[in-house]
């Protein structure tokens, strides 16, 4: 398995954009495929925030990405981890958690020292090393906010 920035190979984006809406729509009313498509273009940016990374292996396993603000009610809190997404056939597998140390490595080489992220897998993200901060109900879902301390990687 391979991981790569989607800006190295954007052509994923169709379906990284299909898969995250069926994953997530009932967090983001009013959303569309392509909507979603057209707002997942700034993570093509030179910027680093936003940044998409894939997890391939001769096909599209899964993604993760970093973005300034995942909840529209933590504004405060930046920059988040965000859209750890893998296919189901390759759940189970470490795909998950290769993604999500991945972001914090290289969110790490950027000088971030902490990140954010809302989930409902409390214990998956727990054994990578992040900390509970709130737990709160958004668009009527029961999420906890988490935190990881990049320098304690």
């Amino acid at each position: 398995m391979q991981i790569i920035d989607l800006k190295d190979e954007p052509e994923h984006l169709p379906i990284l954009a299909e898969w995250h809406h069926q994953q997530w729509y009932a967090l983001n009313p009013g959303d569309s495929v392509e909507k979603r498509i057209n707002y997942m273009q700034s993570y093509l940016s030179a910027d680093f925030i936003p940044t998409t990374f894939i997890a391939k292996d001769q096909v599209l396993l899964g993604s993760a990405a970093i973005i300034a603000n995942d909840m529209d009610t933590e504004m405060g809190l930046s920059p988040w981890l965000a859209s750890v997404y893998v296919a189901p056939e390759y759940r189970n597998r470490g795909v998950g958690s290769s993604l999500v140390k991945h972001v914090g490595l290289k969110a790490q080489e950027a000088g971030i020292e902490t990140l954010y992220l809302f989930s409902d897998r409390v214990s998956f993200y727990q054994k990578l090393g992040w900390q509970l901060l709130s737990q709160q109900v958004y668009y009527g879902h029961a999420v906890t906010v988490m935190y990881i301390e990049l320098n304690k990687l």
